[in-house]
């Protein structure tokens, strides 16, 4: 199927900031990936971003067509969030396999059918977690899950931003904004340090009143699981740039930051505490674009299940909508026991070096995301 250079065919559904500033530019340190496709409305984007990486366009009213040429093995879909779907399922269907932006969708029942459509395609489907193989982050997911910081207690984080009201994120409701933008990264985060899932939701939401927004720009979640443990986080696009967040077990806690963000820079970093002191863990920055899609195009290659698969993105999905119903009746969310059959493995931390991005000033025909 994949003919004799043992790389897969990706296809980039949308040009917008992400694509252009982290994925095109990524996927080229990979040995087992290429790209060879945009997918796009905006003629100027089909031309310039064409030609500078030697793809063909495609218009999104031919990608039905895309999807049956034989020019491709698999697609990154980095639509808004509502849009993931619509893209999802017919190339799943299609025998294509899926590299999905976060989150999944842009609900719980839009998400159950893209599972579906994976299950009946027989593709491949993973969510694009790129943390799952940034080194820093496996490193204390695993050495949490092997108790070394003891038994866990509570985790602590903030997510936050500037984010421009005419970005595409700014103006499409609760399901384009903070909480499933930027909150599943500590969500995330926290189910797999905890390895656990939440028991219970609780969230508050403020508007900023000279932001046009048209939802809760800075929202604060608390979660609750078993075995006493809590978390929270709080998330915003409408303050300076924030990122951390805090561990704390019974016999150490870790203070993550950066713990989130990626670029040619951005190395994640923590600090151990225990009752000895403190020790710094620093880890080089790593090419998270690259490394998720090595990591699926080994997956596709070699007939192997990805740990971050629509079970994984479909967990967050259910805390994501509970978020949503506390934001809305002021109440404490329960949610149904569930267990995720899948973890971060150790060798799942890749090091590719990172990729030259483009500025914002360099990247085309987009609505700057910062404000």
């Amino acid at each position: 199927m994949f003919g004799h250079t043992k790389t897969i065919r990706y296809a980039v559904v949308a040009g917008g900031q992400i694509s252009q500033q982290a994925f095109m530019p990524g996927i080229g340190r990979t040995n087992n990936s290429e790209l060879v496709a945009l997918v796009t409305g905006d003629p100027v984007k089909a031309d310039r971003l064409a030609k500078l990486y030697g793809i063909k366009a495609w218009s999104y009213a031919d990608y039905g067509d895309l999807l049956q040429s034989g020019e491709i093995d698999a697609v990154y879909i980095a639509t808004p969030n509502f849009l993931h779907m619509r893209y999802a399922v017919p190339a799943l269907e299609a025998g294509i396999h899926v590299l999905l932006e976060k989150p999944m969708a842009s609900s719980v029942s839009e998400a159950e059918q893209i599972l579906a459509a994976q299950e009946k395609g027989g593709a491949k489907l993973m969510i694009a977690y790129r943390l799952h193989h940034e080194p820093g982050t496996v490193e204390m997911i695993t050495r949490a899950r092997g108790n070394e910081f003891g038994t866990l207690r509570s985790f602590v984080s903030v997510f936050a931003q500037n984010v421009a009201e005419a970005n595409s994120r700014g103006h499409n409701g609760y399901w384009g904004g903070p909480v499933p933008d930027m909150g599943t990264y500590p969500l995330n985060a926290v189910r797999n340090l905890f390895g656990q899932e939440p028991i219970a939701v609780h969230a508050v939401g403020t508007k900023t009143p000279d932001r046009g927004f048209n939802f809760h720009d800075t929202v604060a979640v608390t979660l609750r699981f078993a075995g006493e443990r809590v978390a929270q986080f709080t998330v915003s696009y409408a303050t300076a740039p924030s990122e951390f967040f805090e561990l704390v077990g019974t016999k150490a806690s870790i203070h993550a930051s950066p713990a989130f963000m990626f670029g040619a820079k951005v190395g994640i970093e923590y600090v151990e505490t225990t009752s000895n002191g403190s020790t710094t863990h620093r880890f080089d920055p790593v090419e998270q674009f690259g490394n998720e899609t090595q990591y699926f195009s080994d997956c596709i290659l070699n007939d192997l299940h990805p740990e971050a698969d629509g079970e994984e993105g479909l967990m967050d999905m259910r805390v994501l909508a509970a978020i949503e119903r506390s934001l809305e009746t002021g109440e404490t969310v329960a949610l149904d026991p569930a267990t995720r059959a899948r973890h971060v493995r150790p060798d799942q931390a890749l090091t590719l070096k990172p990729a030259k991005e483009p500025t914002e000033d360099e990247m085309i025909s987009i609505v700057p995301q910062s404000a």
